[in-house]
């Protein structure tokens, strides 16, 4: 089976979705890694046992000191692939030219990189946003697409397109380490 490593800053609902769905199934999950020691991603780790790391990224001197620990720290694992799911750094060649890793962007990229992209995606004058799953490279949201999911904008208010746009993400992420990995 193969072996994957998810990080995560937030909520963890992708984290969450990928332990009830893919985990001891299709693949494992080795461990969960956080950089923020209150991310609500946390419980769901706890709850399904999967080994935890929590590096808090402020405690570093740099991004290359945190990308250090967090390379050292996933090379402990041995994961397959790392799958960032909601992780919110900016990572830099420590990190990308050493971890074969996939992420999760809300937006059809090359579109809206970086943050607020949901927001930027929705005020665009496109009839169309959606989600991006791409490979990590040093540029930000700059790797060769995986796959994309389309969400159309017609008459929806931003709440409702927000939410079409979390529950394709789930399905994308799921969707893109099983063409990856399986």
């Amino acid at each position: 089976m193969k072996k994957i490593a998810v990080l995560f800053s937030g909520t963890g609902t992708n984290l969450k979705y990928i332990l009830e769905n893919l985990h001891g199934k299709e693949v494992e999950v080795v461990v969960a890694l956080t950089n923020r020691p209150d991310a609500g991603g946390i419980a769901f780790a706890k709850e399904h046992n999967i080994p935890l790391e929590i590096i808090d990224s402020c405690l570093f001197s740099s991004r290359e000191a945190f990308d250090s620990e967090l390379v050292h720290a996933l090379h402990y694992y041995k994961p397959d692939l790392t799958v960032l799911a909601g992780f919110m750094r900016i990572l830099t060649p420590v990190f990308t030219n050493n971890i074969k890793a996939i992420n999760l962007h809300p937006s059809l990229l090359p579109l809206h990189k970086g943050m607020m992209a949901i927001e930027r995606s929705y005020e665009d004058e496109n009839e169309e946003g959606g989600v991006s799953v791409h490979w990590v490279n040093s540029e930000l949201d700059g790797g060769e697409i995986i796959l994309q999911k389309v969400v159309q904008k017609a008459s929806k208010d931003f709440e409702t397109y927000e939410a079409e746009i979390k529950v394709i993400e789930k399905e994308a992420l799921v969707e893109a380490i099983k063409k990856v990995l399986i």
